[in-house]
């Protein structure tokens, strides 16, 4: 059987788009050739991607390059809806790993959704994002034979927004590579002493944009007042409507204590999970919610939103907070803070709830998915119901 995988937004830029779906695309390529050797897989994409990422791959892994600069999203956009219906004709099934497929596609496909955010906080998107995602998306779980959402949470919200069929929705979650775990205490106190880092501190990892709520987040630890002694390192690559964030910690009399790392390579942040003290994470939504499940990885306590798809990532291995309320999350920073046998218990169950979450489990079931389209296909083709 062969797949084809829309690959476009697989990324090596230094910014957040190295994050999130690129690393749900890396996770496929790299796991999906290991549990599934009877499947061809193919990716689609740009030469400037090829070039930069395809060694990291295994051979099992063709590639279909493309001269056109599809890292540009305009580009990426045209090459999807003119050229990728052609390119991808001689596949068996079709995987838009990201929200979006061909619509004139002629293999069965698969797409992805991650999350709806752009549908319920659309003011947190600029606006030619917003339509087309919204735009696209929709089309696309409508044309998908079988829709792959990355949490029960973003399942639901698929049903619900699109009226799609909860048995074409399969809920497959994220993972972490099976060596994602705590850094060394020796290496570890190497690595914070070439960064001039505190012994203690909290953090926040993800992409500077509002849907973070990283000014609740602000406002929660203003709360805590001048004296408290542990800076916040905000560790993500600036995303997009930023500039209030950046304003607000000036207003609030903050810029020597919160400290922007800008982007932050993935092979560095393991470092960052391991030597903080606190991970806080009280995004607004969120379809799954990898950094949750990457700093309880590391034993690293976390505090996070009581909303959407973080509690099924977190279970009762992390604080659970209402997102918009800065005073419960300054209580819950204050609380972990006074209780280090807390913040003990805390990393120890997240180090087993992580452990639940593999990229490998996620590509098995991936390959399942397509096993059971191309079997559907078939039965089709024979006059079979399947």
């Amino acid at each position: 059987m062969r797949v084809g995988l829309l690959a476009s937004l697989l990324s090596r830029q230094a910014t957040y788009r190295r994050a999130g779906v690129s690393r749900y695309i890396e996770a496929l390529l790299q796991y999906l050739p290991a549990v599934a050797p009877d499947l061809e897989m193919i990716a689609y994409t740009s030469r400037t991607v090829w070039r930069a990422a395809h060694a990291e791959f295994p051979p099992a892994v063709a590639w279909r390059v493309t001269h056109w600069p599809t890292e540009r999203p305009s580009v990426r956009i045209a090459w999807e809806q003119l050229v990728g219906p052609w390119a991808t004709r001689d596949c068996t099934v079709i995987h838009g790993p990201v929200h979006v497929l061909p619509l004139a596609l002629a293999p069965p496909g698969v797409v992805t959704v991650h999350d709806l955010a752009f549908v319920y906080f659309p003011e947190h998107y600029p606006a030619a994002k917003r339509w087309y995602l919204r735009l696209l998306t929709g089309l696309s779980v409508r044309r998908a034979r079988r829709v792959i959402a990355v949490s029960e949470t973003t399942r639901r919200d698929v049903v619900r927004t699109y009226g799609i069929a909860p048995e074409r929705i399969s809920t497959i979650p994220n993972g972490i590579d099976a060596d994602w775990r705590r850094i060394d205490d020796a290496e570890l106190e190497r690595w914070r002493g070439q960064q001039g880092l505190p012994e203690r501190f909290l953090l926040f990892v993800g992409t500077v944009q509002p849907r973070k709520n990283l000014i609740a987040l602000l406002e929660a630890f203003a709360q805590l007042g001048p004296e408290f002694p542990w800076p916040l390192f905000v560790v993500g690559a600036a995303g997009w409507l930023d500039s209030p964030i950046y304003r607000r910690v000036e207003d609030l009399g903050l810029a020597r204590r919160v400290r922007f790392t800008g982007y932050v390579p993935p092979e560095e942040l393991r470092y960052w999970y391991s030597a903080a003290t606190i991970f806080i994470y009280p995004s607004l939504y969120e379809g799954f919610g990898l950094p949750v499940l990457e700093a309880m990885a590391c034993e690293t306590p976390v505090i996070t939103s009581n909303c959407s798809a973080l509690p099924e990532v977190a279970g009762d291995a992390a604080v659970l907070v209402e997102p918009t309320d800065p005073l419960a999350i300054a209580a819950a920073i204050q609380s972990l803070v006074m209780d280090e046998e807390r913040r003990r218990v805390l990393a120890q169950a997240g180090r087993e709830r992580a452990r639940q979450f593999t990229w490998e489990r996620t590509a098995r079931e991936t390959a399942a998915v397509y096993r059971a389209l191309s079997e559907q296909r078939l039965g089709e083709r024979g006059g079979e119901t399947v």
